[in-house]
């Protein structure tokens, strides 16, 4: 029926009369808000600056994504995003194709050119950006050449060294994909840094530093309309706090529980837990700038005195393990099968600092305060089993990075987390611990052995001598030499109401897209 000139106005005059609710209620997806310990490390939304586990992996792929995407919903493995599919043309060149009509939060549709912009000099390699980018980004991809754009949907990435790990590198942190457009409209790289625009399945509403991130719903996401009308990640340092807001109502989930809550929670019927093993290894990490730790008998020492096993006993319930190493058994062939890290046993570590001629100097071993689940409590039994050995270790407990990090006064050990951000250990001993990893940058710990096999890790083809390889810098960084001393393997636990039809990832990712949350 063809409507009159008087009818169409009629009826829109009607629409515009109904109560704003009636409308409203056409979208019934829920608003979701979320306790986290930490929003932001650096009061930033930039991966290539905000690069904690804990932290970004809760909400960086919600707004920013790889290329080439992890199956959340499985191990981790590498599976199509938007890249739909990838293809190596040879040692030193992968081929990707995007997928056709992915929309970027600001309306355009992603091309090659957004991907060649997102690791182009104005964002990750070139002069005038801030000190610390460049170096970064060097981390993430120490032989990238440039990215050629093919067509407006294929892309490659070329390297100046052969590298097998380059599809690894493609889908993990600091390789988020950003639009070109809405960069340079932004301005400098600072403002850039707090209103990424990207592909994810929300966009950025709002963030207030220290406090909150808003994301709404980007209905145009090419994985389906998410189920979620907007999440609020809300900041609550304090565990308590956080349990304490779920069991009120006022959040619908409650991060980074510690496992002797989960049956507390759960005795309310209407609350549940998920969670389990992350690919992260909560480790303490040696400065030789302090006398008593120069030597490494006596950072080897510090390792034998600790008794690992009771730590995942007491404080984790038993819910996560004493690792093989700075090493998981996601790393396929790579994986050392036989590598332990070195027992506990106190009469060694007393015959070493004996060795070293350790004279009770004082050792500063500096934390967060709680930064990491059951942290202070971890720091204090560890600085007991130092003591039984007759280390004289100060526990300092420091309220952000800055103080964690600090040069001045007495340097020594400190509390921090090693991930596996893909499946090769570049990713985690070379990507921290190599000559280009924040331990080496920040100064505290160097070793030139372990900085040549840094390079033939990174640039060998041969799996077997790359194998051979990283058992070395594993003799080298956990026993000849200490740079870190291995603890547990991280687990982490969410709370939230148990009508929620979400499925948590084998990750810290607080992932909200229809992949995960069912309706």
């Amino acid at each position: 029926m063809k409507l009159t000139r008087r009818a169409t106005i009629a009826s829109a005059a009607a629409t515009a009369a109904l109560p704003r609710f009636a409308i409203a209620q056409s979208d019934t997806r829920p608003h979701v808000k979320v306790a986290v310990q930490i929003i932001s490390n650096t009061g930033t939304l930039e991966p290539l600056r905000e690069q904690s586990s804990n932290a970004s992996e809760r909400w960086v792929n919600s707004i920013l994504e790889t290329p080439i995407a992890r199956n959340q919903q499985g191990q981790l493995e590498r599976v199509p995003g938007i890249a739909q599919s990838w293809k190596r043309i040879s040692d030193t060149i992968v081929e990707l194709e995007l997928r056709p009509g992915v929309k970027l939060h600001n309306g355009d549709t992603l091309t090659a050119e957004d991907v060649a912009f997102t690791f182009g000099p104005e964002h990750m390699f070139g002069a005038g950006l801030p000190a610390d980018i460049p170096p970064i980004a060097k981390r993430h991809f120490p032989a990238l050449a440039r990215v050629e754009i093919v067509s407006p949907t294929t892309v490659r990435f070329v390297n100046s060294t052969p590298d097998v790990t380059l599809e690894g590198r493609l889908s993990a942190g600091g390789s988020e994909i950003i639009s070109g457009r809405a960069w340079r409209e932004h301005g400098d790289w600072q403002a850039n840094s707090r209103k990424p625009v990207g592909t994810g399945p929300y966009r950025l509403a709002s963030f207030t530093p220290g406090s909150s991130l808003v994301l709404e719903a980007h209905d145009e996401y090419w994985g389906g309309r998410p189920p979620v009308k907007s999440v609020t990640f809300v900041e609550v340092p304090e565990t308590a706090s956080r349990i304490a807001g779920l069991q009120a109502g006022e959040f619908d989930f409650a991060c980074d529980i510690p496992p002797d809550q989960i049956a507390v929670i759960e005795r309310d019927p209407k609350l549940m837990v998920q969670g389990g093993l992350v690919l992260n290894h909560k480790i303490v990490v040696f400065d030789k700038n302090s006398p008593p730790l120069s030597n490494p008998l006596v950072r080897r020492a510090m390792s034998h005195a600790v008794d690992r096993q009771a730590i995942v006993d007491s404080l984790w319930a038993g819910r996560t393990r004493v690792p093989p190493g700075l090493q998981w058994e996601f790393y396929g062939e790579m994986f050392i099968k036989d590598w332990q890290v070195p027992a506990y046993d106190q009469a060694i570590a007393r015959d070493l600092l004996r060795q070293a001629g350790y004279k009770g100097e004082e050792i500063i071993y500096r934390a967060r305060n709680n930064y990491y689940t059951a942290e202070n409590a971890t720091a204090q039994i560890l600085v007991e089993m130092w003591k039984q050995v007759g280390l004289n270790v100060k526990l300092e407990i420091k309220e952000n990075w800055g103080e964690v990090l600090d040069k001045k006064g007495p340097r020594g050990a400190r509390d921090w987390s090693n991930s596996a951000v893909f499946d090769d250990p570049v990713s985690s001993i070379t990507n921290q611990h190599g000559p280009k990893g924040a331990q080496q940058t920040n100064g505290e710990w160097t070793n030139a052995e372990v900085n040549e096999l840094s390079v033939a890790l990174e640039t060998g083809t041969d799996m077997a001598k790359r194998r051979a390889v990283f058992r070395r810098m594993l003799e080298i960084c956990e026993r000849e030499d200490p740079a870190y001393i291995v603890l547990h393997q991280n687990a982490v636990f969410t709370a939230h109401k148990r009508s929620t039809k979400w499925q948590a990832p084998p990750s810290f990712f607080m992932d909200f897209s229809s992949r995960a949350w069912k309706a």
